[in-house]
């Protein structure tokens, strides 16, 4: 990866659970020197792309780079070439962002003491959270890597054990959320403005969706549990939580609660009671 100003490029070498933040405008190359597949997620926010909700690609090579682009003349004169050079410069390459390398070339070793600051691997740390026999959640924001604070967003990843659920939670700050399914599959509840449910739906590994701002989603896990990998559009995102310790539920006064539930004293001490023993993560029923 090569960053806007700088003078040379930093080689890293990636592994499952890595996180790489790659700022606006930088310039990036991913290559699999491995015998397997290498599957990379791309998320990122979009809002300001040529074409808002899309990512802007900025290729500098083969038939949709900008060598291409220019005329024989302009290559030649910029680069100080001759015409057949500078043809060769902008046409040798004919493919088009994924490419096949000839067998025996060699690229770049990664650049060493680089990894640490620039990439996290969220499978190695520490859940934030950890329910037994439901799952984990672990929060990611640039006070535990710095780096991703320079795109401007922050991260999280759950992981659902079988039948487990992630209880109702909404972004109380207005970012919004991508969601990746990484592993197994679930159902997926999202309601938003008026109480409208606007989404309920099978999910599985490879499914991505959109949790706009205010709206707030709710996962069950299949009998396989789920994993799945959130992209927020913040640095310091506000959860807000209908269970647990800080459920606005249990932060309400009794009264205000049972006006607003329209149900007698005895079931809002009941409701109450329930939310004080719940959690984030919830088990699978008996």
């Amino acid at each position: 990866m090569v960053s806007p100003k700088a003078s040379q490029e930093v080689v890293l070498r990636l592994k499952k659970g890595d996180i790489i933040p790659v700022p606006s405008g930088a310039v990036s190359w991913w290559y699999n020197d491995g015998d397997s597949e290498l599957i990379i997620v791309f998320l990122g926010e979009t809002s300001k792309a040529y074409v808002p909700g899309e990512f802007t690609y900025f290729l500098l090579t083969g038939t949709q780079g900008i060598l291409g682009g220019f005329s024989t003349e302009f290559n030649s004169r910029a680069y100080d070439l001759n015409n057949e050079e500078a043809r060769k410069l902008a046409k040798s390459q004919s493919g088009v962002l994924l490419i096949k390398l000839p067998e025996g070339q060699k690229m770049p070793h990664p650049c060493k003491n680089s990894t640490d600051k620039l990439v996290f691997n969220i499978d190695a740390a520490l859940p934030d959270i950890h329910v037994q026999n439901a799952g984990l959640l672990t929060a990611l924001t640039a006070k535990k890597f710095p780096f991703l604070g320079e795109v401007g967003l922050s991260a999280t990843l759950v992981r659902l054990d079988a039948n487990a659920m992630s209880s109702p939670v909404y972004a109380a700050d207005s970012s919004v959320q991508l969601i990746y399914v990484a592993k197994g599959s679930g159902r997926i509840q999202v309601v938003g403005i008026n109480g409208e449910r606007a989404l309920d739906t099978k999910v599985k590994a490879g499914h991505l969706f959109v949790v706009p701002r205010f709206f707030v989603a709710s996962a069950i896990a299949d009998g396989e549990g789920m994993e799945y990998f959130s992209m927020i559009t913040t640095t310091q995102p506000v959860f807000g939580e209908f269970t647990g310790k800080t459920s606005v539920w249990g932060a309400l006064s009794p009264q205000v609660l049972q006006a607003s539930l329209n149900v007698a004293p005895e079931f809002e001490q009941l409701f109450r009671e329930k939310i004080k023993k719940s959690t984030i993560l919830v088990p699978p029923q008996n």
